[in-house]
């Protein structure tokens, strides 16, 4: 473990918090490591519902650069210190649990990543983005590369990727880099009450829309028996008594 990463749990929410605020929340290989298994964590917390992402000041200012030159020197240290990286960013990418990234201050290369393995961001007003490799003279995974290009399109990936420039978090709303923006005092309470809600709905329904549409961007275009059994599961539900049985009362339901 590392003390650069906390979590803690809430009821329903689990917190994942980055905090190494002197390298502004920079991602060194213990942190990159240690990740994982608190994703595992919380999927194995059947009492979590949903996981906030976060940092303090900044997200992330990206993987810790002053690392390169000894994690990163030459090819075959390179490919070692991604695969690190990427292991970090599947099992959050993976998380069968809703996913919610609240960004402050920098959100750049490493941490970028990190905030679009999420299923939802929310930006604060001084939130800035990037993805650097082009500063770097790096190559982004296609897993990773993916994400960016699945949340924005490809003509802003190659634009974001090909220049390294920064984005403001107005342009970041623009092109579905980020759910929402709110004041910086707004964030974080933003942020938990979209976990709130969602953790109060039916998680037959949140845990199937995941699992559905992550299909979707991974190529797929016709139901198939994993998702016509989502489908049917859903309908054998006690949720689902509970949702029909709420509506025809005229009250909310009460989900377990």
């Amino acid at each position: 473990m590392t003390p650069h990463l906390r979590l803690d749990t809430r009821g329903p929410i689990a917190t994942l918090t980055i905090d190494r605020p002197a390298k502004r929340n920079a991602m060194n290989v213990e942190m990159w490591s240690a990740l994982p298994s608190l994703v595992r964590e919380v999927a194995a917390d059947d009492g979590v519902r949903v996981l906030v992402v976060r940092g303090n000041e900044h997200f992330s200012a990206g993987a810790d650069i002053g690392e390169f030159e000894t994690h990163r020197r030459g090819a075959a240290a390179a490919r070692r210190y991604s695969e690190i990286v990427h292991t970090a960013e599947r099992a959050l990418a993976t998380l069968r649990k809703p996913t919610i990234a609240a960004v402050a201050g920098f959100c750049l290369g490493g941490g970028c990543e990190l905030a679009l393995a999420c299923d939802l961001r929310v930006a604060s007003e001084d939130a800035r983005f990037g993805i650097t490799p082009a500063k770097l003279g790096i190559v982004y995974s296609l897993t990773s590369t993916k994400q960016l290009v699945d949340a924005v399109g490809p003509a802003w990936a190659r634009q974001i990727l090909y220049t390294g420039d920064h984005l403001d978090a107005a342009t970041a709303l623009r092109i579905g880099l980020v759910n929402e923006v709110h004041p910086a005092e707004r964030l974080l309470a933003r942020a938990y009450e979209l976990a709130e809600i969602t953790a109060s709905r039916a998680q037959v329904s949140v845990r199937g829309s995941k699992e559905i549409i992550d299909r979707i961007l991974n190529g797929q275009h016709a139901d198939d028996d994993a998702v016509l059994a989502l489908y049917d599961a859903s309908y054998a539900s006690p949720e689902y008594a509970e949702g029909v049985e709420a509506f025809l009362e005229k009250r909310p339901p009460r989900f377990l």
